[in-house]
């Protein structure tokens, strides 16, 4: 389900499946997010851009800063159950392209590597492609967070290249950050992917225990 919003560059829609919601971020989420980070200490990797949990207040108001210049549309994600798990957004919108990336995406721990990023993910990316009708998508992460790297490739997504001394980590250490895209005429197939993967999980999720389901 995805709920209409009057300009789709300028807020959040609401996306909806089975498995999770996405929500437009906002300053009540904050509480919640500081919980959440905690659930696998998300912030302690070097490389990581998610916030200590004194840092969540901040976080989301710089997210939110970042929408108010039309520079990125943040969202705070529930499971089936209605409980914040994350976060993630679109950012470095580019209207004119148009293309944007998603990124800044972190889960508890709980959550991780089960279908709730390929909904989440396959969400996104028919909102993208579907309803801004952008012609590329893309994905960056650091060279050193290599779950990140491997996650995206699963996605589908092909990888551009890297920038060296792109930025700096959280703790000021230079970072080089992997690069990969998903233009339009590749999106069936990623969707097709994602699909699968999805039915994939929802089987696993729906077979009785002991039933030896894959």
């Amino acid at each position: 389900m995805t709920l209409p919003v009057t300009d789709p560059w300028l807020q959040p829609p609401v996306l909806e499946g089975r498995h999770v919601r996405l929500e437009p971020l906002a300053r009540a989420h904050q509480s919640a997010l500081a919980e959440v980070v905690q659930d696998g200490a998300l912030w302690r990797p070097f490389y990581s851009n998610v916030p200590e949990p004194a840092a969540a207040g901040a976080y989301v108001e710089t997210a939110l800063a970042e929408q108010a210049a039309g520079r990125a549309l943040p969202f705070a994600v529930r499971d089936a159950h209605g409980v914040i798990i994350g976060s993630t957004r679109y950012y470095d919108l580019a209207r004119a392209v148009p293309r944007l990336s998603i990124g800044y995406t972190w889960y508890a721990a709980r959550v991780q590597r089960t279908g709730l990023n390929t909904e989440a993910k396959l969400l996104l990316l028919e909102y993208a492609f579907g309803t801004l009708g952008c012609i590329a998508v893309e994905l960056r992460t650091s060279w050193f967070n290599h779950a990140s790297r491997a996650a995206i490739a699963r996605l589908g997504a092909k990888q551009d290249g890297v920038l060296r001394a792109h930025m700096r980590h959280r703790d000021g250490s230079v970072r080089d950050s992997v690069v990969f895209s998903i233009l339009d005429h590749e999106w069936p197939a990623v969707r097709s992917n994602l699909r699968t993967r999805l039915a994939r999980y929802d089987a696993t999720v729906a077979a009785p225990a002991g039933s030896g389901a894959p």
